[in-house]
């Protein structure tokens, strides 16, 4: 059965003070609603319709970045959840298959809580509902049952005294036939204390046709919303927990797991081993027996096996360390390729260049590769030796075992084996040190008599 998944995400979330809308704030290095659209990959949906409101504008732009083929469709007035899903009905004329809601504020629902969901709908219930029991209801909807019947949602404001005693709570997510839920909007009204459109209305609606309906369970803690900052922080501080225990459980090594900070989408091999106050920005990768050592920073990065990184060092996107490659303390390596066994060891910066196997960075080299409006590579080949403080201005490219002399500005192509010394001669003038300290020593004193 064809799936198609739909996610809201109109909301301005008012209450997180904040000019970003609130599907966009981040988690684990993404935001909101790409963990929503990640855990709607378990059911490989055909389409993603994801319904923007509140400055959509920003919206479309990171949801695409996510998934390319999304459809964004806008809500210019937010009537509440049933008609945000309504919106959907336009990019699904015709689609013939279920359809799953998710929001896009609820980043931990799990891919195995979805499945769940759309496995019900296969095994022949009309309408799937995601529920959990809450430790302290509040707020939330209850799912009325009777006699093993799922019959029906009631907002908490709208709950009678008996209802509000019930535990089993709404968590929004349905699962069901795409034609069929848009049917079913169509019927529901707003008379209710909100004035708003409810999703949840559907259960009742659809009881009321003969259509069966079912209740998955998951944890309380899958369901949590993110409307504030405080509630953000706390599901950064439950993110990351999460994100370590699965590290460790995998056969990494963690120095101090809570000084550690990984992205939703981190991948390290077994046998790795990181070390404390390490960051990790979206899209790493760091292979099996590698070590990244204190106070480093890596975002869009590939680390091979048996590497080595800080510590303090920073890997940016397009950084790639080939095995046993050494990048040490201060250096910054971005969009270059470190090849098997090249040492960039201390205080350099490596930026669109590629080191050749076995190479030698000396401490202080620079690649110079902007020159105001154009970036510039640096090609170094196997075996090289490059001295300390050495000036790489690009384009430009030093040869198999060729070397540089500490201090040089390299501006010309370097030959296989060659030798490239580039600095001026030194001049020495016995005496002159002296007689410079007293002139600028009478200059100062003089000034400070003046003030």
């Amino acid at each position: 059965m064809a799936t198609a998944l739909i996610v809201l995400a109109a909301g301005q979330g008012t209450r997180m003070n904040s000019d970003l809308p609130k599907v966009l704030h981040p988690l684990g290095g993404a935001p909101l609603v790409v963990h929503a659209m990640a855990s709607g990959r378990a059911v490989s949906p055909e389409k993603t319709v994801v319904i923007a409101g509140h400055k959509a504008e920003l919206v479309e732009p990171a949801v695409l970045a996510y998934d390319p083929d999304a459809t964004i469709v806008h809500q210019t007035e937010q009537l509440g959840t049933g008609h945000a899903v309504l919106q959907a009905a336009g990019a699904l004329g015709g689609f013939d298959g279920d359809a799953i809601v998710v929001f896009g504020d609820t980043p931990f629902v799990s891919p195995d809580t979805i499945a769940r969901m759309a496995q019900a709908r296969a095994d022949g219930s009309d309408i799937v509902m995601l529920g959990f029991e809450a430790a302290d209801p509040g707020r939330y909807g209850r799912m009325v049952v009777r006699d093993g019947q799922f019959e029906r949602i009631v907002e908490a404001k709208d709950a009678t005294p008996e209802e509000l005693a019930i535990i089993l709570c709404n968590s929004g997510l349905v699962a069901a036939d795409a034609a069929t839920l848009f049917d079913l909007l169509q019927t529901i009204g707003n008379d209710n204390a909100s004035g708003e459109y409810y999703l949840t209305d559907i259960i009742a609606a659809g009881r009321k046709r003969g259509l069966s309906a079912s209740v998955v369970t998951c944890d309380e803690a899958e369901t949590l919303g993110i409307n504030t900052r405080a509630e953000l922080a706390r599901a950064e501080t439950l993110f990351q927990a999460a994100k370590r225990t699965e590290a460790l459980e995998n056969g990494v090594t963690l120095i101090a797991p809570d000084t550690v900070f990984f992205a939703f989408d981190t991948a390290i091999g077994r046998d790795a081993v990181i070390e404390p106050n390490v960051v990790f920005g979206p899209d790493v990768t760091v292979e099996s027996g590698a070590t990244i050592r204190a106070f480093s920073h890596l975002e869009g990065c590939h680390v091979s096996r048996g590497a080595i990184v800080g510590p303090y060092a920073r890997l940016r996107p397009g950084a790639e360390l080939a095995e046993g490659a050494k990048v040490g303390n201060f250096v910054e390596v971005k969009n270059a390729m470190i090849h098997e066994g090249a040492k960039v060891n201390h205080l350099s910066y490596i930026g669109d260049a590629s080191i050749g196997a076995h190479t030698n960075i000396g401490a202080g080299t620079i690649t110079c590769n902007y020159d105001g409006f154009m970036k510039h590579r640096t090609e170094i080949g196997e075996g090289a030796f490059i001295g300390s403080n050495t000036m790489l201005v690009a384009p430009v490219s030093v040869g198999n075992e060729a070397m540089t002399a500490t201090g040089s500005v390299i501006n010309r192509d370097v030959p296989d084996g060659a030798l490239a010394l580039a600095r001026a001669r030194q001049e020495t003038k016995p005496g002159m040190a002296r007689k410079l300290f007293a002139k600028l020593k009478a200059a100062k004193a003089k000034r400070d008599k003046g003030a």
